[in-house]
C-alpha cells in the first residue's frame, strides 16, 4: 500500500523571535535617522500583515524583517553587514542552517541600492522587501526623509538649491518609484495609498512655499 508523506509545515518559534527582537533593539539603541528600532518594528508589523494575506514561511519572514537593517551599509563605512550579523546571531541561538541561509539571502538582497545586482528573492524575501519599502512611504516616509536629511546636512527644501539635492528631490528620485517595484498585491495596494498621501502633502507644501 502506497503511503503519502505529509508535507512538513515550516516551524515557528516565538521564543526565538522574541530573543532576536531583544538583540536587535539593543544593537540599534540610539540609532536615529529613520533607521532605528522603530523602523524595524514597523517593518516587522507590515511583514506580518502581508504574510497573513500572501503566505510564506512566517519564521523566515519575521527573522529577516528584524535583522534586515542591523548591518546597514550607510552606518558601516559603505559595507553591508546585515547578512554577516544575522548569521552570527541565529547560529548562537541554534537556528537551522537552512533558515540561516534563507534569512541571510534575504537581508543581503532587499535594499533599494542593490538594484539590478540583487539576486532573485523568494516569496519570503519579496514580502520583507515590500514591508521595508512601505516604511519609506506615507507619513512615516515624509518624517524619515526629513530626519535622515537633518543627519547628513541635506535640507528638505530650498528655493535656491541650484542643483543641491534636497529631501523633496528624494521623493522623485526614489520614493515615488517604490510603488512600481512592489512584489505583492498587498504591498502594491498599501504603497498606492501611502504614495497618494505624500503627493497630497507635496502639493500643499509647494502651495505654501510658492
Amino acid at each position: 500500500m502506497k503511503t503519502t508523506r505529509k508535507r512538513e509545515m515550516p516551524h515557528y518559534d516565538p521564543a526565538i523571535i522574541e530573543q532576536v527582537e531583544q538583540i536587535v533593539q539593543q544593537r540599534l539603541a540610539g540609532q536615529g535617522a529613520g533607521h532605528g528600532f522603530d523602523h524595524v518594528a514597523r517593518v516587522l508589523r507590515s511583514a506580518r500583515d502581508i504574510q497573513a494575506q500572501t503566505g510564506g514561511d512566517r519564521m523566515v519572514i519575521e527573522l529577516a524583517a528584524l535583522l534586515h537593517d542591523l548591518g546597514d551599509a550607510k552606518f558601516h563605512a559603505g559595507i553591508e553587514r546585515s547578512g554577516e550579523f544575522a548569521q552570527a546571531i541565529l547560529s548562537d541561538l541554534g537556528e537551522s542552517p537552512e533558515t540561516i541561509t534563507h534569512v541571510m539571502h534575504i537581508v543581503d538582497n532587499i535594499s533599494f541600492r542593490k538594484g539590478a545586482a540583487a539576486a532573485e528573492l523568494s516569496l519570503e524575501g519579496k514580502i520583507v522587501q515590500d514591508a521595508d519599502r512601505l516604511d519609506a512611504l506615507g507619513a512615516i516616509g515624509i518624517v524619515r526623509t526629513i530626519e535622515y536629511g537633518a543627519v547628513i546636512g541635506q535640507p528638505f527644501y530650498r528655493s535656491d538649491a541650484h542643483g543641491e539635492k534636497t529631501g523633496v528631490d528624494h521623493f522623485y528620485d526614489k520614493l515615488f518609484k517604490l510603488r512600481g517595484l512592489m512584489n505583492t498585491d498587498a504591498g502594491r495596494r498599501l504603497a498606492s495609498e501611502r504614495e497618494q498621501f505624500m503627493r497630497t502633502f507635496l502639493d500643499q507644501f509647494q502651495r505654501e512655499t510658492s
